[in-house]
């Protein structure tokens, strides 16, 4: 996976759909999140919606930077696999 080419703190929000799915034996997890703190501004927010076993990993991953972060029921309630992590 290559870096974007964007300046660092260039973005206050990012929505993610399905990235980490789409990118899942292509690219590693940890990478993904390590760019996406690069272009976040501090106090930024985003919100990944993906299957949730992978958000419970991302989530295991963003607590290691520090993020403030939790898992939420899909708009059409609990018994969804596709989960949002804010």
């Amino acid at each position: 996976c290559e870096a974007m080419s964007t300046y660092p703190r260039t973005y206050d929000f990012i929505h993610a759909d399905f990235l980490f799915t789409l990118y899942e034996n292509k690219c590693e997890m940890e990478d993904i999140l390590l760019e996406i703190d690069r272009i976040l501004r501090p106090e930024g927010g985003v919100i990944f919606r993906d299957d949730v076993d992978l958000l419970v990993k991302i989530k295991k991953i963003t607590d290691g930077l520090n993020w403030d972060s939790q898992i939420v029921d899909h708009e059409d309630g609990p018994l969804q696999r596709e989960k949002l992590l804010f």
